[in-house]
């Protein structure tokens, strides 16, 4: 692409050109920071005297299950559904695919999770858990993210546009540009007398005549009285 000052400059295209990198290694950490709290808080052995049988069947352990435990499930992998696509960086990616991918991944990890989980001590597996996290990912990606990517596309627009007004208000403002033997600025028109002391005196003056008179030649002539010089 060239810009208004002729100078060529790169556009990104592809994948390079829908990915913001600033908010991907924002996401990248964040994800990073949450995994690691929640595979603490998962893996770390309880000290119980006895636990439940391993639960398969789903939505079975709800009614056994007190209030604070089911948010608690809901809420534990729920920064997931901000945090993945963050880490992907791209602000321009159709909702209901940014979606799928944000809930599969999720369930992925909520189920690898609960799996390693029921080898701690104090821990059982249960389906429910999965359920409600996928849930919990599922309802934070839809109340956060559409909004969030059309903010940040309209103040990346806005953006955009007051930077090429000032960039055309610049070059529209700062004076004659010289291209090759001409320039933009104002021609002198040639038709205004000057002063003797260079001080242009503002009167119009005529054009010269053309072709200039002929100057005037000596000729001899004569007459009846004899020969006699005139001009």
């Amino acid at each position: 692409m060239r810009t208004e000052t002729g100078r060529a400059t790169a556009v990104p295209t592809g994948r390079a050109a829908a990915v913001h990198h600033s908010l991907r290694t924002v996401g990248l950490l964040g994800l990073t920071l949450h995994l690691a709290l929640v595979g603490w808080l998962m893996l770390r052995p309880l000290p119980v005297a006895w636990v439940y049988d391993a639960n398969l069947t789903p939505l079975a352990s709800l009614h056994s299950s007190s209030t604070g435990q089911l948010l608690g499930e809901l809420l534990l992998p729920a920064p997931l559904g901000l945090l993945l696509p963050l880490a992907g960086g791209r602000l321009r990616a159709p909702w209901l695919p940014s979606f799928l991918r944000t809930t599969g991944a999720s369930a992925l990890l909520a189920t690898a999770m609960e799996f390693l989980s029921s080898w701690a001590p104090g821990h059982v597996l249960n389906v429910d858990d999965i359920l409600l996290g996928v849930v919990g990912v599922a309802a934070t990606h839809l109340a956060l993210v559409p909004a969030g990517r059309a903010l940040l596309l309209h103040r990346a627009t806005a953006s955009g546009r007051a930077g090429a007004r000032q960039a055309s208000h610049r070059d529209g403002s700062g004076g004659p540009r010289t291209t090759g033997l001409h320039t933009d600025g104002p021609r002198p028109s040639g038709r205004t007398g000057a002063h003797p002391d260079g001080a242009g005196t503002g009167a119009a003056e005529p054009p010269p005549a053309w072709p200039p008179a002929p100057a005037p030649v000596a000729v001899a002539a004569y007459s009846e009285s004899g020969y006699h010089h005139s001009t």
